[in-house]
């Protein structure tokens, strides 16, 4: 297998572990712990745990958003395809770039520096509103980065 090859496969395999585990997150575990806060189980406060899920999958959203980077990048390298970001036919490029972008900076940076507090203090004062605006903050990333999945696999194969 040449370097190319490895390296797309490594960048597809980034992606699906990825944007698969935001999928299980907002399809699944969010909409879980928002009908347990609902039902008024009492239980340990659903925003701490879904904190504490979810501190989890952020080691391995970390390590797939460095891999996916790293592997987009250099396809980009042996490519020599700069000249794509300005071809407006090749849009998912930009939106691929802004997602990876967006999902780096929220995990390495906004919340170790500020968001990891701000969501404990506001989950205690306000948990179902807290747990609310996460769920559609979560909706409105999957969708955005599976419209960018779909059109970078249509992109990258003709359509």
């Amino acid at each position: 297998m040449d370097d190319f090859v490895l390296a797309r496969v490594v960048h597809v395999l980034g992606v699906v572990l990825w944007i698969g585990g935001v999928a299980f997150v907002t399809l699944v575990l969010l909409p879980a712990l928002r009908r347990q806060l609902q039902a008024g189980q009492n239980v340990e406060n659903p925003a701490v745990l879904f904190e504490r899920l979810e501190g989890r999958f952020a080691w391995q959203a970390r390590l797939t958003t460095l891999l996916t980077g790293a592997s987009g990048l250099y396809m980009l390298y042996v490519l020599d395809a700069w000249d794509r970001y300005g071809d407006p036919g090749q849009w998912w490029l930009w939106a691929m770039t802004v997602i990876w972008l967006i999902f780096t900076l929220m995990l390495f940076v906004f919340e170790p520096l500020f968001l990891h507090r701000w969501f404990e203090a506001r989950a205690r004062d306000k948990p179902a509103s807290t747990m609310a605006l996460i769920q559609r903050l979560h909706w409105v990333l999957l969708t955005a980065s599976l419209i960018t999945v779909a059109g970078a696999v249509a992109g990258s194969h003709g359509g």
